[in-house]
């Protein structure tokens, strides 16, 4: 597996390389020289992970758009069939979380798409997991702790937002404020630690397996890991569902 990926990531780089290579030094030493310290250029221009989750992304990008055009009121087929069930699915998930949530349904089915996507990539052969890199997790868990942070001013305004961290009672705000702090900043650690290390150790125990005992061993599983990449998705998910529902809620 690892011949492949590595012939992967090389022809990504020599195709790609020399053309992101001069933006990528400029953005690193502006941003190291900010730091006062000295950057020095990485022999792989593009990480891995970054060329897989840009193939989910590209996939994306072009499979959705050709599935949409064969949709059918009439006749539909098994791939609309199986979307339409998914986004019922999601639609009960943020009724029951949210209450009238079906406006953040583009939102949380693109993120937990995308999150699931890239989970079940690493059990291709050749290919690599994106979510098993922390880089990626955290530029997902940063994009809900915005996200909701986001939609919790726009609904309440800034003040009455902040206004909630300071709890219930008045004097109690010195203890609670700092409370509240810890707790949110703690959000998008807990999603990036949680979908790496599930990720990152099935990745790691089908490979051992694969290079044990190849073919047969590894298969039972790849079935659970397809199993787990379909719970943290979903957790991922759900977890989105909850912030945002603390974020808009009227009774903050």
């Amino acid at each position: 597996m690892e011949e492949h990926r590595l012939w992967i990531d090389e022809q990504v780089n020599r195709i790609f390389g020399p053309m992101v290579a001069p933006l990528k030094d400029w953005l690193c030493s502006t941003v190291y020289g900010l730091f006062g310290k000295h950057y020095v250029p990485a022999e792989k221009v593009i990480p891995d992970h970054i060329v897989f989750a840009l193939i989910v992304f590209l996939f994306c990008c072009i499979f959705f758009p050709l599935v949409r055009r064969s949709f059918s009121m009439e006749r539909p087929g098994k791939i609309q069939q199986l979307l339409e069930v998914s986004v019922e699915f999601l639609n009960a998930q943020l009724e029951e979380i949210i209450g009238h949530g079906g406006k953040y349904l583009p939102m949380i089915g693109t993120i937990g798409t995308f999150i699931l996507l890239m989970n079940l990539m690493g059990l291709i052969p050749g290919f690599m997991s994106p979510t098993s890199r922390i880089n990626v997790t955290l530029g997902c868990a940063l994009v809900v702790f915005l996200y909701y942070n986001y939609l919790g001013i726009r609904k309440q305004g800034l003040l009455k937002y902040v206004k909630h961290f300071m709890g219930p009672i008045w004097w109690l705000s010195p203890l609670m404020v700092p409370i509240e702090i810890i707790s949110h900043l703690a959000r998008p650690f807990s999603l990036t630690v949680r979908l790496f290390a599930n990720i990152f150790g099935e990745d790691l125990i089908i490979a051992v397996f694969f290079i044990l005992v190849p073919l047969i061993l590894p298969l039972p599983i790849m079935a659970l890991a397809i199993f787990t990449s379909f719970l943290q998705a979903f957790i991922f998910m759900v977890l989105t569902m909850v912030y945002i529902a603390g974020a808009v809620a009227e009774e903050h």
